[in-house]
């Protein structure tokens, strides 16, 4: 593992190697293999997406266990990196279609502390994750571009993470995804002393989706 950039200072950290390529590989795969033993496949949770223009595939943690795990797992490590004592709200798996982008905006309380983590692209073609350099205090509407915003380009291999917070910067991806198709995984934490920390273990979206299917955002 090797960090890139001073998360502090500039807002965003790219985290290398997080996953090995063979274990976000063995994930997926794994993945996949659950899904068909319950005679399911990925597009048994395709679904349209306000932030996509195309119909993503969405699984959340609550509904994959081993999802759960690896984002209560990295809680240490990313406490580390960010020097609070984060805990973990929710994380989901997607996979974008050619083509697709995800439109610019910002995030939800749950979401102080995010990790954009790469799993794989079906035909190796690195997709460019964007952030914009002015604070937020508010999720934000959804743009196809960030405007007249600066912002800063991330390219992601398999296996590498962006580490930055989803609250305060919009982001986003505005170039078309060059892949058949890109999987990703979305980890999201909050400071266990900040003024998100009722928001830890998803409390409250939890309360609103009681006896249904939450959707991340």
């Amino acid at each position: 593992m090797r960090v890139q950039g001073e998360f502090h200072s500039q807002g965003y950290a790219v985290i290398e190697k997080l996953l090995p390529v063979e274990v976000a590989q063995a994930f997926i795969a794994r993945m996949e293999h659950d899904l068909a033993a319950q005679k399911l496949s990925y597009q048994s949770f395709a679904m349209e997406q306000l932030l996509s223009r195309q119909s993503t595939v969405e699984i959340l943690g609550t509904s994959y266990p081993p999802m759960l795990t690896l984002l209560w797992g990295l809680t240490p490590i990313v406490s580390h990196l960010v020097d609070r004592e984060l805990l973990p709200t929710f994380d989901y798996f997607r996979i974008y279609q050619q083509g697709d982008i995800c439109r610019v905006h910002s995030d939800r309380p749950a979401c102080e502390y995010s990790l954009s983590l790469t799993l794989a692209y079906s035909d190796g073609k690195p997709w460019s994750l964007e952030l914009g350099r002015n604070r937020v205090d508010a999720p934000s509407d959804l743009y196809e571009s960030f405007g007249s915003e600066p912002h800063s380009s991330v390219t992601l291999q398999p296996g590498d993470a962006l580490l930055y917070q989803g609250v305060y910067q919009r982001h986003g991806r505005v170039s078309p995804n060059p892949n058949r198709w890109s999987a990703h995984l979305f980890l999201h934490w909050v400071d266990r002393d900040g003024p998100y920390q009722d928001h830890a273990f998803d409390r409250l979206k939890a309360a609103e989706v009681a006896g249904g299917v939450a959707v991340a955002t």
